[in-house]
């Protein structure tokens, strides 16, 4: 099966996602600017949680064009990124609610981690689906963007309960070390294109 039924629907969902994280975002009633404060907690929540499905589009676009046909193993694994993602929502509003709070601080890091991991696993399904020879293997090398950002969440989740600030901050962090594009897959599909031409 080719990739763009996958693509599709994997953009109709993230698009559904931040639709619902927008819907969030309540109007404030009063008409000058300090009637903006209460909802800065939420709205910065909503900004880190656009930047991480943007980030999750981005890279996810990128994998699917290196991958030439999927499998169900590849549906099964991009269905269980979606789960996590799907999940943005409820954990971004809960933590914007509560911003000083440690358990929604901690549950948001945990869905990160567990959207990490999945996308791990999408790129382990696409791997073993095409070989280790594959565009996207040799793409990915050492992948050290890919092993930080959990690391970082499995040592932010604890540190909520000690400072959701600081786990905010090191959300924040992985987030804006992944808005550094990463060219590794683009310079192989380009490569590949230029071969075959």
């Amino acid at each position: 099966m080719q990739t763009n039924r996958l693509e599709a629907f994997s953009d109709g969902v993230l698009a559904i996602i931040i639709t619902i994280m927008v819907l969030e975002l309540k109007v404030p009633h009063g008409v000058d600017l300090a009637a903006l404060g209460p909802v800065l907690p939420v709205f910065a929540s909503y900004v880190l949680s656009f930047i991480y499905v943007g980030i999750y589009w981005n890279n996810h676009h990128h994998l699917l064009h290196s991958t030439k046909h999927v499998s169900a193993g590849i549906l099964w694994a991009n269905l269980h990124l979606l789960f996590w993602l799907s999940l943005f929502p409820f954990c971004t509003a809960w933590m914007g609610e509560n911003h000083a709070a440690p358990v929604p601080s901690a549950v948001y890091g945990g869905v990160l981690l567990m959207a990490a991991i999945a996308y791990y696993l999408l790129q382990g399904a696409i791997i073993a689906h095409e070989g280790r020879n594959s565009l996207l293997a040799s793409a990915l090398g050492r992948d050290w963007k890919g092993k930080l950002s959990p690391a970082v969440y499995v040592v932010a989740i604890p540190t909520a309960f000690v400072s959701p600030w600081i786990s905010s901050g090191l959300y924040a962090f992985i987030a804006m070390l992944w808005l550094i594009p990463d060219r590794r897959i683009e310079r192989a599909l380009a490569k590949r294109e230029s071969g075959e031409s």
